[in-house]
């Protein structure tokens, strides 16, 4: 099914939308705790829970609207999804943080495993939105391997040695800033490798 084309804003609110709640949630009860049948949980534990559905509800929107989900979009939500539940039921916040370490690294060994057989997994998934010749896309596909690799050793790094808030931040901020700001500069480093357009003939 071909995908159905929405307003760029409104898309952008429903993919982001749900990260940037939990963070305004999470800053507003994070010196809180809250008795739950009997279970006393922390602030930042209620606001991981409550991004489950709200995450769901979004994803739902985007397939409603679109008529199409991405194999990233299902992956993602069902890591919050299950990460979340046992977040909940364990009464653990580590679960919750380890979940960007093993989204992170899952995508840094899916595309190891396909540049390991010889193949960009990134150009099977990205190549009608950005046409670029086979080597390009194999040097994007390393760059971003590691880059992905990189920021799972990060997480990971960050959760177990520093505060909660701090991971909030940099988990709603500051990896995926970074991870822009990487994708960007590839681009721009790898213009040479861009297919150019077919000219129109008379």
């Amino acid at each position: 099914m071909a995908e159905r084309k929405i307003n760029p804003v409104l898309k952008q609110v429903l993919e982001l939308g749900p990260t940037l709640v939990f963070f305004a949630i999470y800053m507003w009860i994070k010196d809180e705790s809250y008795a739950i049948a009997g279970t006393e949980y922390s602030g930042f534990i209620v606001a991981a829970v409550v991004l489950v559905p709200l995450l769901l509800a979004s994803i739902a929107a985007l397939w409603w609207l679109t008529g199409t989900l991405s194999r990233m979009q299902i992956f993602v939500a069902f890591m919050v999804v299950f990460f979340g539940g046992l977040t909940a039921w364990f009464n653990d916040e580590s679960f919750f943080k380890m979940k960007t370490t093993i989204v992170y690294g899952t995508f840094a060994l899916i595309l190891g495993a396909g540049l390991m057989r010889g193949t960009s997994l990134l150009q099977w998934v990205m190549a009608e939105a950005l046409p670029m010749k086979p080597e390009g896309w194999m040097i994007l596909t390393r760059r971003l391997a590691l880059m992905f690799a990189a920021l799972a050793i990060a997480n990971e790094a960050i959760w177990r040695t520093q505060s909660t808030e701090l991971w909030v931040k940099l988990e709603t901020f500051g990896m995926p800033v970074a991870l822009f700001l990487f994708l960007m500069a590839n681009f721009a480093m790898l213009q040479t490798h861009m297919d150019e357009p077919p000219e129109d003939k008379p």
